[in-house]
């Protein structure tokens, strides 16, 4: 025992002696870190990826917080759920968590060394997965993951860590300079400023909070207040962290008018109610569509001819609707929904109802006819639902901000007559194809070497000259051939990732063909309700109740996102519009029914 004493008193010494050896120790320590983003699934999938759409969130069963990982592999998917993390270089690394199911797989791909994953056949509780990894001499980026296996069921994750070191810091950016306003509206003001050296976003701050972030060197403020200053600062930020605030611009929005959505509820429910014509799915009288919809849509007002402008709105024949009621009923059952808070507008297109307003002969015509239907019926105001070749942008078009072409051209100033003539509370809606707005992310009309399709985007500019003056925007986010999101990944139809993703790019905002100079505007969430079917019949892009609500969590809660991650939450987000009354009452009201079970 007592010749013990010495050995440990020489250990000591020569650790002592080596310099920096303690300090090293406690260093390497202390930068370990968990580096797992939402590890806890507490905030739904956000930095997460899954197969599929095989992922979702569920409140039981949890090894800690509220919530937890549910995945269900089907058929060839084995439904993985990944995310990329950044490393350092030739470091150790702990991936760990905490499982339950059959055939649960935790692992990291990546690591420029030796791949690594730790599995369970059956974990009937939860069961702690660990496995340890060193990152190669160069690799900066790792992706952690975890999977099930073919068939056998649905398995659960909850507590993902990544222990070890994180990034090196660096430094971040300059304060970017040349701040300065662009266009200034009754609700929203533009900003632009100075790109900066090594910045990977920005930050814009109103008044002191910070409102929004861009990637760009450009953004516009919405959601303001009439006749109200404010202040704007913008920082530049890196993976090291935000820059000093800039120089702050200071704007006052303008007076402006209404948009006519005052008197909507918080959430309403749109939809198009067949008035002129028979289908399928029956004639529906106004006095028999149920209290729930808020916003009645009758379909269609047509022109005499694609150029003419002269629109008419011819109610169905008894021949075709023999339960059509008379035009005495017609006009007091659309008194006596107005007179239950609920606003009828004329639609105006459709598939077949071609509008093309080449002159000003034909504006004019179409403002006189539009204002005679509405004065006879007694309506809340106009929807523009123009599809097919009605909007097609010339060659030499190519700023949405200053349209040069007559049909977009005039159909913007007729929009403008019949607002200031009928007043703030005129209701005016659009319902574009996703064609003419989203896929303006990619082109805008014949573009710059021509050979595009002129009609792609054509409704750009017609929302962004009225986007004081709408009420609401509901793109169809049906019939449409696969779209790319602000992600730059395609998204097709078929499930709530869609309709995010779609949703999405209209809040955000997005620059047009590509160019980050020219960027178009968010709109404001109350001016948004988000188009789809009503059914199986009614349209190629049906997704089931479930879906629907999916997408409602995401853009309303930024729960249950699946794979779309959105650039912000938006719980004032208008509501739906679906095609069409008759065909959700045709469905027994299965699309009604899941709005008023969500919203109350």
């Amino acid at each position: 025992m007592v010749r013990a004493r010495p050995v440990l008193t020489f250990l000591t010494a020569v650790l002592l002696a080596v310099p920096g050896i303690t300090a090293l120790s406690s260093a390497a320590r202390a930068a370990d870190a968990d580096l797992a983003v939402n590890g806890g699934f507490e905030s739904g999938l956000s930095g997460w990826s899954c197969t599929a759409s095989s992922g979702t969130t569920v409140n039981s069963p949890v090894h800690g917080g509220g919530s937890a990982l549910q995945a269900n592999p089907a058929g060839s998917d084995n439904a993985q759920c990944a995310q990329t993390v950044t490393v350092q270089p030739g470091a150790q690394y702990t991936l760990s968590g905490y499982v339950r199911g059959s055939y649960v797989y935790l692992g990291a791909s990546g690591t420029g060394t030796t791949d690594v994953s730790t599995w369970t056949q059956s974990a009937p509780d939860w069961q702690k997965l660990t496995t340890t990894f060193t990152t190669g001499a160069s690799t900066t980026k790792v992706t952690i993951y975890t999977h099930g296996w073919y068939g056998t069921g649905a398995y659960y994750a909850d507590d993902v860590s990544l222990v070890g070191p994180g990034a090196s810091a660096g430094q971040p950016p300059a304060a970017p300079t040349g701040l300065k306003t662009g266009t200034i509206t009754s609700s929203s003001v533009a900003l632009s400023w100075s790109a900066v050296t090594g910045a990977t976003s920005y930050a814009v701050y109103r008044d002191g909070a910070k409102v929004q972030t861009a990637t760009g060197t450009s953004a516009t403020v919405s959601g303001l207040s009439a006749s109200t200053a404010y202040s704007f600062q913008v920082t530049a930020v890196n993976s090291a962290g935000e820059s000093a605030k800039s120089a702050a611009v200071t704007a006052t929005t303008t007076a402006g008018s209404s948009g006519g959505s005052g008197d909507l509820p918080t959430h309403a429910l749109v939809g198009y109610l067949h008035s002129s014509f028979a289908n399928g799915s029956g004639y529906t009288r106004v006095a028999d569509v149920p209290d729930s919809w808020d916003v009645i849509d009758l379909a269609f007002g047509e022109p005499t001819s694609a150029t003419s402008g002269d629109i008419r709105f011819n109610r169905c024949p008894v021949t075709e609707c023999p339960n059509v009621e008379s035009d005495a009923d017609f006009k007091a059952a659309i008194k006596a929904k107005q007179a239950a808070g609920k606003k009828v507008l004329i639609s105006i297109g459709g598939a077949n109802g071609q509008v093309q307003l080449t002159t000003t002969a034909a504006r004019d015509t179409f403002v006189s006819s539009v204002s005679n239907i509405i004065d006879t019926y007694g309506l809340d105001g106009l929807d523009i639902d123009f599809e097919g070749h009605s909007l097609s942008l010339d060659a030499s078009d190519t700023d949405f901000k200053n349209p040069t072409t007559p049909v977009v051209v005039n159909l913007i100033s007729a929009l403008k007559t019949l607002k200031a003539k009928y007043g703030p509370k005129f209701v005016l809606s659009m319902a574009p194809e996703t064609f003419f707005v989203q896929m303006g992310y990619q082109y805008y009309g014949t573009g710059k070497w021509g050979g595009q399709d002129p009609r792609c985007g054509a409704y750009l500019p017609v929302i962004y000259a009225l986007r004081d003056d709408l009420t609401l925007l509901h793109v169809q986010d049906y019939n449409s051939g696969p779209i790319m999101g602000l992600d730059n990944q395609y998204h097709s139809m078929g499930g709530a990732d869609f309709h995010i993703a779609m949703t999405d790019m209209l809040l955000t905002g997005f620059p047009v063909a590509g160019d980050a100079g020219n960027v178009f505007p968010p709109l404001r969430p109350d001016q948004i309700a988000i188009g789809m079917p009503a059914s199986v019949n009614a349209g190629n892009g049906y997704v089931a109740p479930s879906e629907v609500t999916r997408t409602l969590d995401c853009l309303t809660k930024k729960t249950n996102c699946g794979s779309y991650t959105t650039h912000g939450t938006w719980p004032a987000l208008r509501g739906l519009m679906t095609w069409s009354v008759n065909w959700d009452r045709y469905s027994n009201w299965e699309f009604q029914k899941n709005f008023d079970a969500y919203f109350g």
